[in-house]
C-alpha cells in the first residue's frame, strides 16, 4: 500500500462527505444529534483549514420513518415522499443548529436525476454549489425524495454523492457508514473476512465482493463501489470509512490508513482533459487573436472575451467549443459559459463589461482553463 496514495487525502482541496441514513438514525431510533454534532464539528475543523467541503446527507425518509411509527420502509412511492417531506425538517432543523453553532453558514439542495442530466440545470447546479463554497457556505445535498418518481430517483445518496463529486471536480468523496470498509467477503456472514486498506476503484472484482443493503437505506456496499467507480471517472478518489470512529475527517486528513480507499486510474484534471479531448464534434468555434492563443498555450490561463475576434455555429451554454486562430488552425477545445448569441454580444470587451452587456455575469471567462483542453 502506498502512503503516498493517503497524503493524497491531505493535500486534496475539495472533499464531498456522505453519511448514510443508519449512522444519522441510530440504527432507526430517531436522529442521532449526539453523533451529528460530531460530524459537523469535524466538518468546520477541515474547512477553517482550508478544505471545500459539501455534505451529501441521507436520512430524510429514515427520520419521516421514525417521525410516524413505521418499522419498514415503504413500498409506495407516495408513502417514501411523505416520509421524506417529514424527515427532511428535522434533518435540516439539526445541521442548521450545529453548524450555526460554529458560526458556520448552511445551504439546503434537493436534486433529481434530471437535474443533472440536463444541460442547462447541471450547470445552474454546478454554478450554485462553486458560489456557495466561494462563500464559506456549507451545502447539504439530499435527494429530492418528495418529488422524484421511479424514472428519476438516483436509487441511492451513495449515486448522488458521487454524481456531486464529478460536478464539483472534487478530489475526494468520502462515505461514511457503519461499517468500518470494503471486505474481500461480507463480514456480516463471513467472519474471516479481510478488509481492504487500498484497491483501484475500476477492479472488476470488487462488484462480486460487495455484500446488500440495509432496512433503512436504499444501497448497500454495492452501491458504495459503484459510486466509487462513478467518482472515478472524473479522477476522484473515494474512501469507504466507519461514521462511527473517533474524529474519522480528521484522522483521514492526516493521511491514517482507516477504511478503504478506491483509487482513480486518472488525476482529476487528466481525467477531465482526456474526456474533453475525445470529443470529435463540436456545436460550434470561437476565432481567438494572436494573444488569447499565446494565453492559451504558454501560460495556461482562460479564454476571456476580450481575445474573442469572432464567433461561428449557434451553441448554448456547457457545451463544447472549438478554439481557432485566425488562419482557422484549432488550438484548443472546451465548455463555453456563453451561448453563441451571448458570446458574439461580449467578444472582444473586457471582461468587467459582461454584466452591463448581457444583463448577467456567469464568470469572468469565456472557458475556464479547467473545463479547456489544448489540441
Amino acid at each position: 500500500m502506498s502512503t503516498n496514495n493517503r497524503q493524497r487525502l491531505a493535500s486534496g482541496r475539495r472533499w464531498v462527505v456522505k453519511i448514510g441514513s443508519a449512522l444519522l438514525t441510530a440504527d432507526g431510533q430517531g436522529l442521532d444529534h449526539v453523533a451529528m454534532a460530531g460530524w459537523v464539528r469535524q466538518m468546520v475543523v477541515l474547512q477553517q483549514a482550508g478544505v471545500e467541503l459539501v455534505l451529501v446527507s441521507s436520512g430524510a425518509v429514515a427520520e419521516g420513518m421514525v417521525r410516524m411509527g413505521l418499522k419498514a420502509r415503504p413500498d409506495a412511492v407516495h408513502e417514501l415522499q411523505a416520509c421524506a417531506a417529514i424527515g427532511q425538517m428535522g434533518l435540516v432543523q439539526v445541521y442548521e443548529s450545529h453548524f450555526r453553532d460554529h458560526g458556520v453558514k448552511a445551504a439546503q439542495i434537493l436534486l433529481t436525476h434530471d437535474d443533472l442530466s440536463d444541460r442547462q440545470r447541471y450547470l445552474n447546479s454546478r454554478n450554485t454549489l462553486r458560489t456557495l463554497i466561494e462563500w464559506k457556505v456549507l451545502p447539504v445535498i439530499n435527494e429530492n425524495d418528495t418529488v422524484a418518481t421511479d424514472e428519476i430517483r438516483f436509487g441511492d445518496n451513495d449515486t448522488l454523492a458521487a454524481l456531486v463529486a464529478n460536478l464539483i471536480d472534487a478530489d475526494t468523496l468520502v462515505i461514511l457508514t457503519d461499517q468500518e470498509g470494503m471486505f474481500d467477503r461480507d463480514p456480516r456472514n463471513d467472519p474471516d473476512a479481510v478488509l481492504l486498506p487500498e484497491v483501484q476503484a475500476m477492479d472488476e472484482r470488487l462488484l462480486a465482493m460487495a455484500g446488500g443493503g440495509g432496512l433503512l437505506g436504499r444501497g448497500g456496499m454495492i452501491t458504495k463501489v459503484r459510486a466509487a467507480r462513478l467518482a472515478a471517472r472524473s479522477g476522484c478518489a473515494t474512501v469507504i470509512a466507519s461514521g462511527r470512529g473517533d474524529n474519522i475527517l480528521g484522522r483521514l486528513r492526516h493521511a491514517e490508513v482507516l477504511g478503504t480507499l478506491l483509487l482513480p486510474e486518472q488525476d482529476r484534471l487528466v481525467a477531465r482533459k482526456q474526456w474533453l479531448a475525445a470529443h470529435l464534434q463540436h456545436a460550434g468555434r470561437v476565432v481567438i487573436d494572436a494573444g488569447a492563443v499565446h494565453a492559451l498555450r504558454q501560460g495556461g490561463r482562460s479564454l476571456l472575451p476580450v481575445g474573442v475576434k469572432s464567433v461561428e455555429g449557434s451553441f448554448a451554454r456547457g457545451e463544447i467549443v472549438a478554439c481557432v486562430d485566425e488562419r482557422g488552425a484549432q488550438v484548443a477545445v472546451g465548455l463555453v459559459n456563453y451561448s453563441a448569441e451571448e458570446a458574439q454580444r461580449i467578444a472582444g470587451q473586457p471582461s468587467e463589461k459582461i454584466e452591463s452587456l448581457l444583463g448577467y455575469v456567469d464568470g469572468a471567462e469565456l472557458m475556464h482553463r479547467d473545463n479547456l483542453v489544448l489540441t
